[in-house]
């Protein structure tokens, strides 16, 4: 009985050692997910039918063992889709080591090859880009590289249409957990009844959305629990940690929410903790808008 014991208990170990080596070395760094749905807009105009947003997020640069060739990999997927609009969902950066402008540094030149596309890209902050106090340098740096960063404003999405009210609108809201998020603020600066996106950068905000008012939102923030048992985030370790409802994979169930409105979690590309993913691999998520709803 105890030699049988023993044998369970190796060969336990034994796949232990390989999960953690298959977490930490092969899903974070070699699987890349990519998401596509169409998603119908009711405010978006025929001449608007059929375009398309990419969104990835959650870079956490700083981070021990960080994730920057899997960084620079999603970059290139969403160049080589060429959709219409690339949104970048907050949590940039992850630590002060090594230094803020360093790591913003890094970030532009992974940002390069989306840079010199010319494809509209449009971002929000995390929490953890407030946590360390990064939220200004990387505003400016984003913002004199030609990406802006949208605190609680809305910005229009250049494209075949010239009446402001009927270009593709995309809605920033502010962090929340770093209490920035201010869903009145955002909403404010869209003109009536013009399509929209919503970004934000915690799915926590989409409650707070009116009826209508978000057709579309995509957040990050969640990682998808980083590591999960298959089909089930309830088991992940946010189950554990988490505080508040929160959607933390994919599209939201129906009924949460206001009506009208739906909501895509993303699971980003980087880390939190510790530098493992286990069905949970990074993603980028591209959408493509159609009138109706």
């Amino acid at each position: 009985m105890k030699r049988w014991l023993a044998r369970v208990g190796i060969a336990l170990g034994v796949l232990l050692v390989l999960l953690l080596g298959y977490g930490v070395l092969v899903e974070p760094r070699l699987v890349l997910d990519e998401e596509r749905a169409e998603v119908p807009i009711p405010q978006l105009g025929e001449e608007l039918a059929g375009t398309e947003v990419g969104v990835v997020s959650d870079f956490q640069l700083g981070m021990w063992f960080a994730n920057t060739g899997m960084v620079a990999r999603a970059v290139e997927t969403l160049v080589a889709a060429e959709p219409d609009a690339v949104l970048l969902g907050g949590d940039f950066l992850y630590s002060t080591d090594p230094s803020v402008d360093t790591q913003i540094d890094t970030l532009l030149d992974l940002l390069d090859p989306l840079l010199d596309s010319g494809i509209p890209a449009y971002a929000v902050l995390g929490n953890h880009d407030h946590a360390v106090g990064a939220a200004e340098e990387l505003t400016t740096a984003l913002e004199d590289a030609g990406i802006p960063v949208l605190v609680n404003e809305v910005a229009a999405v250049p494209g075949p249409v010239e009446d402001p009210a009927r270009q593709l609108h995309v809605v920033g809201i502010g962090a929340e957990t770093a209490g920035r998020a201010d869903v009145d603020a955002a909403l404010a600066g869209l003109p009536e009844d013009a399509p929209r996106v919503v970004l934000t950068h915690n799915p926590t905000v989409f409650d707070r959305l009116p009826a209508g008012s978000a057709p579309l939102t995509l957040a990050g923030h969640t990682h998808c629990g980083q590591v999960t048992l298959p089909g089930s985030p309830r088991w992940s370790y946010l189950a554990l940690t988490a505080e508040e409802r929160m959607v933390a994979d994919g599209w939201a169930p129906e009924g949460f929410g206001a009506e009208g409105n739906r909501l895509f979690v993303t699971c980003g590309i980087g880390f939190s903790l510790a530098p493992v993913r286990i069905n949970a691999p990074p993603q980028v998520a591209f959408f493509e808008l159609q009138p109706g709803g």
